[in-house]
Formats: structure tokens, C-alpha cells, sequence
């Protein structure tokens, strides 16, 4: 049976990646891709065969994965972060049912969220809800919705795609939202270029960050009633009781 591997590369660094994703991409013959992440890993895996689509081609991409393992080649479709993190894994499945004879295995990787958890320290230690800020595929409406109901939660909330050329306030929208439940001093952090070089990282008060710009590597955490931050880092407790008993 053929068989194609969805794998998520992480952050972009080639350390960074796990074991089992650089194993899956060793054994493979092909690897598929956006042609920023294959740019990624084509220095480590120089023997390969590449083969990229552009943005917005996904369904392409797909399809062209399959159709290589119909030819009996061991391929691998490579997502940043996490290919189950609004990645690739899902649209491969359902793809997948037109090609039976094609076996799909999914390989977790490092998602920015969990990424940039560690950079900025411990955000992310209690319930937290992760929310693209992207309305190419999900309607604002609805996106709305989410950040209010979480914030009125008070979920600790990781953003992904918090800007792009054409959504340049949409972090402001999200942060007026946010504000409804949450307080102006709340602690929040953003870090840029997780895992790759020139990363940097800021903590500062969801006030702040509502009037910060931010790019398309950004991803942003914004705390609960309870987070905080300890020497430079910031920290969500668990609630677990520490220190002597009396």
C-alpha cells in the first residue's frame, strides 16, 4: 500500500522539529508543501524530491500528494507547526477517500502556541482557547462570537494570523472585544519569528497590546484574571498549593 506522511515541521528550525518528524521525512521519497516550508527543510533533506504549490492552492497540493503515491513513491506533506493545527491533516483525510489504496499517517509537530508558550514562560499552564484571527475560511461573525464567550470564560486566549496586509486592526477588534470581559491590565504576551531567527518576544497589558501593531509571524497570548509576570516571564498558575502547610 502506498503511503503519504502529513507531517508538521514545527517552528521552521530543523532542531525544533521532532524525531519522528525528521524520521518520516528521511524515509520518504517526495515531499510536498507551500514553498515557504519546503525553502525550510530543503537544506536537510537535499536528496529528496520537491514539489510545492503556492497560498491558497491547498487542495492542489493535496491532490498532487496523492497522486505521487500512486506511484508507488513514500511521500510527505509538510505543514508548519502542527499539521493538526490548522493544518493540512484534515483536507488530506477527506481527500484521502477518493485514493483508498493510499495509506495516511499524521506526524504531530510543535504548534506556535506550545512554541511560544515556552518563550514567553508558562501562559498557557490552565485552560486556554486558541483562535485564528483569520476570516478567510471562518466568517468574523463568528470569530466575534468566540473571542467574547472565551474571554467572558476567562480562558487564557493564544491568536494566531493576528495581522495581514489586509487586516491590519483586526488585533484592535479583537482586543475591544476582549476588554468587554477582560481587564485593561490583564498580562499578555507576543512573540515574533517563534523558533526561527530574529525571534523576539514582549510582555506587556492587554491596554498595550490593543494599541500595538503586530505582523503575520506574530502569535499573541492574552492571560486570564490570573496570570502574571514573574521575573520577565509570563506565568498562568494552576492553582496548586505550594509552600508549608499550616
Amino acid at each position: 500500500m502506498s503511503k503519504i506522511y502529513v507531517v508538521g515541521i514545527g517552528p521552521g528550525e530543523y532542531e525544533q522539529m521532532t524525531m519522528r518528524a525528521a524520521n518520516a521525512l528521511s524515509s520518504c521519497d517526495t515531499i510536498v508543501g507551500y514553498t515557504v516550508y519546503v525553502d525550510l527543510v530543503k537544506a536537510h533533506f537535499a536528496d529528496k524530491e520537491f514539489l510545492t504549490t503556492p497560498m491558497r492552492k491547498e487542495v492542489d497540493r493535496c491532490v498532487l500528494a496523492f497522486e505521487e503515491a500512486k506511484k508507488g513513491k513514500t511521500v510527505a506533506m509538510i505543514c508548519s507547526g502542527d499539521a493538526g493545527v490548522y493544518g493540512m491533516s484534515g483536507l488530506m483525510l477527506e481527500i484521502g477517500v477518493d485514493y483508498p489504496e493510499v495509506e495516511v499517517e499524521v506526524i504531530p509537530g510543535v504548534t506556535a502556541a506550545t512554541g511560544g508558550a515556552a518563550v514567553l514562560g508558562a501562559p498557557l499552564i490552565h485552560d486556554f482557547a486558541l483562535i485564528s484571527l483569520s476570516d478567510l475560511l471562518t466568517p468574523w461573525e463568528k470569530i466575534e462570537k468566540r473571542l467574547l464567550l472565551a474571554s467572558e470564560a476567562d480562558f487564557v486566549i493564544c491568536l494566531y494570523n493576528p495581522s495581514s496586509h489586509k487586516r491590519k486592526d483586526y488585533l484592535q477588534k479583537a482586543c475591544d472585544l476582549m476588554l468587554q470581559h477582560k481587564a485593561p491590565e490583564t498580562v499578555c504576551g507576543l512573540v515574533q519569528n517563534i523558533g526561527r531567527e530574529g525571534e523576539t518576544y514582549r510582555i506587556l497589558t492587554l491596554q498595550e497590546l490593543r494599541d500595538t501593531q503586530v505582523d503575520m509571524f506574530t502569535t499573541v497570548f492574552v492571560g486570564n484574571s490570573m496570570t502574571k509576570e514573574i521575573n520577565g516571564k509570563m506565568v498562568t498558575p494552576r492553582g496548586y498549593r505550594h509552600g508549608k502547610e499550616e
